[in-house]
């Protein structure tokens, strides 16, 4: 893990410093912010990819602009063999320490953000606030039977964060998903056996029945309240089994189970 913050850390800014030298040479200034921000050859746009995927990598660390100018010092003496101003070796080890304690933080910041959005929302018309921190609401009433915990359910639904931006729609992919309740968080595992098949509610979930401290990167922070418009399709029944003696087939897991 040390070995991972430490590789991805050197090659985000590795980038950081090309660009400052960039900025700092006249003859460069002209061309390098448009190719940097635009790039045009396939070697180019996966370099650019590598960026963005670097950067999810180290996110952790919740950099402030000042930060950053200490971390491009030490890219570029390395980079330029000058002396470092610390050891590596002492150092390096702390990556980690210093990247729990940063999500942790931010986790933290995120859960109090959300406290009054929580507040609003157990007080709507209709909603319902459960002993675990759940806010359920029905928006349409159904008609069919209710799932227990054990059971598989098929649903059409829409996640977003707080502030309406979408990270998940089954409307989107074109087809409803199918996933054990026992098998997804708990936020839904409680709020979908308060529904009915051809019903639909909104699920209101803080993080701690959600995706907790840790979310699921890139697009649920750690510590961030989720809400949920779902539509109850089927109860879905399991599969029969097959006579004494033989081998159950074997099928291939749903897109929400390998989740």
């Amino acid at each position: 893990m040390q070995k991972t913050w430490l590789v991805a850390g050197m090659l985000v800014l590795a980038g950081c410093q090309q660009q400052g030298k960039t900025d700092s040479t006249p003859a460069a200034t002209a061309t390098a912010p448009g190719a940097s921000a635009n790039p045009q050859t396939e070697d180019q746009k996966t370099l650019y990819a590598l960026g963005l995927s670097i950067g999810r990598s180290v996110s952790v660390f919740d950099m402030t602009p000042e930060e950053l100018e200490y971390v491009k010092a030490g890219i570029t003496a390395q980079v330029k063999g000058d002396k470092p101003a610390v050891e590596l070796e002492t150092y390096g080890p702390k990556l980690q320490e210093l990247a729990r304690a940063r999500s942790t933080r931010k986790a933290e910041a995120e859960k109090e953000k959300a406290k009054a959005f929580l507040e609003t929302a157990s007080k709507e018309e209709g909603a319902q606030k459960t002993e675990s921190g759940l806010i359920y609401k029905e928006l349409t009433a159904g008609t069919g039977a209710s799932p227990q915990a054990s059971d598989i359910v098929k649903v059409h639904y829409r996640g977003t964060l707080p502030d309406g931006t979408e990270f998940d729609s089954s409307h989107k992919r074109g087809e409803p998903t199918q996933f054990p309740l026992q098998g997804v968080i708990k936020c839904w595992t409680e709020g979908v056996q308060k529904m009915k098949v051809g019903g639909k509610a909104k699920l209101v979930c803080p993080s701690d029945i959600a995706y907790g401290d840790r979310g699921a990167p890139p697009n649920i922070p750690g510590g961030a309240a989720l809400v949920f418009e779902v539509e109850l399709l089927e109860i879905v029944k399991p599969p029969e089994m097959p006579a004494m003696g033989g081998t159950p087939p074997a099928g291939k897991p749903s897109a929400a189970e390998k989740k």
